[in-house]
C-alpha cells in the first residue's frame, strides 16, 4: 500500500527509493496510485499531475509524496508549493563529517552546461553553467550518528532541482551513494523527504526505511 493516510483534500503517499515519482519505461508512484485509487483516474488531470500527484521526488529519494484528490484540491495545494512558505524536512546519511552542526547554504543552482540531469552551483560571477540562475535556500541540521554515517536534517522552503544533495555536497557533506555530486557508491544514495511544515492539512511524518544503514528511525 503507497497510501499511507487520507484525509477530504489529500492522499499521502509513501515513495520506495528506486521508484520514480511518475513513470517512463515502467510504471511509477502515479500509476501505482491509479491501480490502488482507480478513482484518481475519473478525474481530468492537467498535464503533469497524473492520479493527482502534486510533485514528485527523484528516483532514489524515499518518503513523503502528497496527491490531490479534486482539481480544487489540486490548485490549493499549488498555490501552497509555490509560496515558499513550506517547510519540507528531509533526512540524509553522509560518510563525511564536518566541524559544525547547524549551517544554512544559500547557493544559487543551475543546470549543468552539458550533462542535462545534473545541476551546479553557483561558485562566482563566471561559473559555467545552462539557463537562469535558481534562488535556493537549505537549512542543514546535525541530528546525530547511524552506525559510521552521519544522519543530517535539510530543511527547504524552494524546491530547485536536485537542492539538497546538491547544496549539502557544497558545504562537505554529499549523500551517502550519490555519485553524482561526489557521495561515492553504485548511484543508490539516501535521502527521505520525511514531512512538510506548514501544509494545509494533516500530513504524517514518514520513518526512515527499513533498509537504511542503522534500520528504521
Amino acid at each position: 500500500m503507497i497510501v499511507v493516510a487520507e484525509e477530504r483534500d489529500w492522499l499521502y503517499l509513501r515513495k520506495p527509493a528506486g521508484l520514480h515519482t511518475f513513470g517512463r519505461e515502467a510504471p511509477g508512484l502515479a500509476e501505482q496510485l491509479a491501480d490502488e485509487r482507480p478513482e484518481q483516474l475519473a478525474v481530468s488531470w492537467p498535464a503533469g499531475f497524473a492520479a493527482g500527484v502534486l510533485h514528485r521526488l527523484d528516483g532514489w529519494t524515499s518518503g513523503l509524496v502528497v496527491a490531490a484528490r479534486s482539481l480544487e484540491a489540486l490548485e490549493a495545494g499549488r498555490a501552497a508549493f509555490t509560496s515558499h512558505t513550506l517547510h519540507k524536512r528531509y533526512r540524509l546519511l553522509s560518510d563525511r563529517d564536518v566541524p559544525w552542526d547547524e549551517h544554512v547554504v544559500e547557493h544559487a543552482l543551475a543546470h549543468d552546461k552539458r550533462r542535462r540531469r545534473k545541476m551546479v552551483w553557483q561558485r562566482g560571477p563566471n561559473t559555467p553553467h545552462r539557463g537562469r540562475w535558481y534562488p535556493a535556500h537549505t537549512e542543514l541540521r546535525r541530528l546525530g550518528k547511524r552506525g559510521p554515517h552521519h544522519l543530517w536534517e535539510a530543511t527547504i522552503r524552494t524546491g530547485v532541482m536536485h537542492q539538497v544533495r546538491l547544496h549539502a555536497a557544497s558545504v562537505g557533506l554529499p549523500v551517502l551513494g550519490d555519485r553524482l555530486y561526489g557521495g561515492g557508491g553504485d548511484g543508490r544514495f539516501f535521502l527521505h523527504h520525511r514531512t512538510i511544515d506548514g501544509w494545509p492539512g494533516d500530513v504524517p511524518s514518514l520513518a526512515l526505511p527499513d533498509d537504511w544503514p542503522g534500520g528504521a528511525a
